[in-house]
């Protein structure tokens, strides 16, 4: 076979694109109706195989002609056709516009596919197994090669060459008895590896491990060695996805792991029952979302409380590598800075820079430059950040004028200018100024100084809030085995530096590890600390946050439990820290169903924040929202969208139309009046959701996406189902280009 040739007269082949181990798949062309076409053709057996094999291949082949032909779904590949021309068997199929989920793997470097693709693509693969399945066809090879997503975001099977009839049971035996491998190691079920009978539920197993493969990135065995990828489908457990990737839904991760048991009698009872699974997690998932929880929090300062023990003045509140991040104590406003510098000795790493001879400023400018550091350090306490910037540039600005760019002085301002700018929403400039900094440090002070560490440690934080947590990880990495050298494992700041790499490995889908230090961080931390200081208590609650990311939700509320009750004795009642760890107790009682419990906790979480933070704070609102949420989850729909609709109104007001917690909240009216049949209404909230985010974040963001998919699903609601189609096309259209 080659470029042009003419099969029976019709099919010119054009292209060839694909290759297995007995045949060829061409892009050609139908002459006789001017369309394009694919043409599978059987590859000619050279004289070294016995007439048997032949037979056998050639009736396998013309076996999944019919097979497919008689499949009219449109989740399965349409054949118009199939002969023999020249003793060549070929099959002539519809041309697919789109890429196998192998190839949209190996595009995508292994890395698993965004969630909302995973659930799309196991929807669709369910409904077209359920179809072929009540024909009485099981297709025993089913793997991502055999799965192909258009362009369009339609998902087909293909390739029914092994696949068994149910009435047929005779013929397809004496097939597999030949010798010929009939199916694929990484994707084979415990029963088809035993060479025991298959039925439907052996396809279910395999598209477990499909799923397995495109949520994780690897297949649940996934080994070198094809009897060692045996023996584990037929004897191993396997992880659950999570343990790979954090952010996969509970459900999700659970239907695939069920999908995978060992025993068919363990596996859903069929496609139609997985489907119906499927669209009842994502609906929860969709329609009565989780409260998000608080992770960034701006310090605070709490005085004048007797509880306060004398180290908690002048800390700050929140998690230590989303809010304080990695940076060392404040330097004490009333004590100035030194105007002296000292470069480092020479021959410390690199020759110290002369510095430019000045004349003295005096000590009354550096006194005053001091005070009004001070005053901006004092400023960013009570979270006036943008003052606060203000300050720190003007006083940068005077400081490199009197004492030059590179004087310690100088560069503790141009940190602290940083600072304020990472506090203030502008990351990406903070990171410049950052970088500029350390760059300065190094040359002056060298690598391994205190200050060279604390402003690399504030880079590794703020490239974790730009999402880059890898670099985030290697700087993090880098800085953690200075301090150790410098400083040693158990100094207050080495520790700081190991709970922020915990939190940092969370970030990168790596919540077992992230887990794992955050404990060993914790039991530093409480062994040189004490049990009860806030950083150790800050370190527990992380170890919380990974545990619930790992679904063990029974542990992080006992943990969340003991951190609330040890942050009120040391920090008092309405304490933030303390209000904070409160909340993510609500979240662990809603998350295991415990949805009474839950409400009952934010009833009395919304009363303490408004008596110590006041009726309109951010938190306040937040523990609103989570109120509505479990009223929802009880099924007091009505109350449910009161509530919601005074959160809205409220965060309108207070955070602005745009602010993502108001079209949170926005999101939530419109999921109470879906539950209450008033799709119509529902419809507006879920537009003006979709059209918000993408004005903001661009059409293809992942929340613009699940929005739209909302207004789609509104509108199956309301009866219209061609712009339904029409929209989910448009999604995945978006989807696909972005996962490209």
């Amino acid at each position: 076979m080659g470029d042009g040739t003419l099969i029976q007269g019709r099919y010119r082949l054009l292209e060839r694109i694909g290759r297995g181990g007995m045949g060829e798949v061409w892009r050609a062309r139908d002459e006789s109706l001017g369309r394009r076409v694919a043409v599978k053709c059987l590859k000619p057996l050279g004289t070294q195989h016995d007439h048997s094999f032949t037979r056998v291949l050639r009736e396998r082949f013309r076996r999944e002609a019919r097979v497919a032909a008689s499949l009219q779904h449109r989740g399965v590949t349409v054949v118009h056709d199939f002969g023999e021309s020249d003793g060549v068997l070929f099959l002539v199929m519809e041309l697919l516009d789109g890429r196998d989920l192998s190839r949209l793997l190996e595009d995508n470097r292994h890395h698993p596919l965004p969630v909302p693709d995973v659930v799309d693509i196991a929807e669709q693969v369910a409904s077209a197994l359920a179809y072929t399945h009540e024909q009485g066809i099981v297709h025993r090879d089913l793997k991502p090669a055999n799965i192909v997503r258009l362009t369009d975001g339609n998902v087909k099977i293909c390739d029914f060459g092994i696949a068994r009839l149910g009435h047929d049971v005779g013929f397809t035996a004496r097939l597999t008895g030949t010798g010929i491998a009939m199916g694929t190691p990484h994707y084979m079920s415990p029963e088809q590896i035993g060479g025991d009978d298959v039925d439907r539920r052996s396809d279910l197993y395999s598209l477990g491990c499909v799923l397995y493969e495109i949520a994780t990135g690897i297949p649940p065995f996934d080994l070198d060695d094809a009897w060692a990828i045996l023996v584990g489908h037929r004897d191993t457990e396997p992880e659950p996805p999570r343990t790979h990737r954090a952010e996969l839904p509970a459900y999700l991760d659970r239907i695939i792991l069920d999908l995978l048991a060992k025993r068919p009698e363990q596996r859903p009872d069929d496609a139609r029952e997985l489907g119906r699974r499927i669209t009842a997690g994502r609906a929860v998932t969709a329609y009565a979302p989780a409260v998000p929880a608080p992770r960034t929090r701006a310090p605070q300062l709490v005085g004048g409380r007797a509880v306060l023990p004398s180290w908690t003045h002048g800390m700050t509140t929140g998690h230590k590598a989303t809010g304080t991040g990695p940076r060392a104590t404040p330097p004490d406003p009333a004590a100035g800075l030194s105007g002296e510098w000292i470069p480092r000795p020479a021959g410390d790493e690199a020759a110290a820079p002369v510095p430019e001879e000045r004349p003295d400023p005096g000590p009354e400018a550096v006194a005053a430059l001091a005070a009004r550091h001070g005053a901006g350090l004092s400023l960013g306490r009570l979270g006036r950040w943008e003052e606060a910037g203000e300050v720190h540039r003007a006083v940068a600005d005077e400081r490199e004028r009197l004492l030059g760019p590179d004087h310690p002085d100088t560069l503790s301002s141009r940190y602290e200018a940083a600072f304020t700018l990472s506090r203030t929403g502008h990351a990406a400039d903070a990171l410049r100024a950052y970088k500029r900094v350390a760059e300065a440090r190094i040359r002056v002070l060298g690598t391994d100084h205190a200050d060279t560490l604390a402003v690399r440690q504030e880079m590794a934080y703020t490239l974790g809030r730009l999402g880059r947590y890898a670099d985030a990880h290697q700087v993090y990495t880098s800085v953690l085995a200075a301090r150790e050298r410098v400083m040693g494992a158990d100094h207050p700041d080495t520790l700081r530096c190991r709970h922020n790499l915990a939190f940092n490995l969370g970030r990168l889908g790596r919540p077992g590890d992230a887990h794992r230090l955050a404990r060993e961080v914790a039991a530093a931390r409480a062994r040189v600390l004490g049990p009860h200081h806030p950083d150790t208590l800050v370190t527990r609650y992380e170890v919380a946050y990974e545990l619930s990311r790992l679904d063990r939700w029974q542990e992080a509320l006992l943990t969340y439990r003991e951190v609330a009750e040890a942050r009120e004795r040391a920090l008092g009642p309405d304490h933030p820290d303390t209000l904070a760890a409160r909340y993510e107790i609500g979240i662990s009682l809603g998350r295991l169903g415990r949805s009474t419990e839950a409400l009952a906790l934010y009833e009395e979480l919304v009363a303490d924040r408004t008596r110590a933070q006041g009726p309109e704070h951010p938190e306040t609102l937040r523990a609103r929202h989570g109120l509505g949420v479990n009223l929802g989850r009880l099924g007091r729909w009505a109350q449910a969208l009161a509530e919601a609709r005074e959160v809205c109104a409220v965060r309108e007001r207070v955070l602005g139309p745009d602010h993502p917690d108001t079209l949170v909240s926005h999101r939530e009216v419109a999921v109470g009046l879906g539950w209450l049949g008033r799709w119509a209404e529902a419809l507006t909230e879920y537009r003006r959701v979709a059209t918000a985010r993408e004005r903001l974040l661009g059409p293809d963001h992942p929340d613009t996406l699940t929005g739209r998919d909302d207004e789609a699903h509104c509108l199956e609601q309301l009866g219209r189902g061609a712009e339904a189609v029409e929209l989910y096309r448009r999604v995945a259209a978006l989807r696909s280009a972005g996962a490209g």
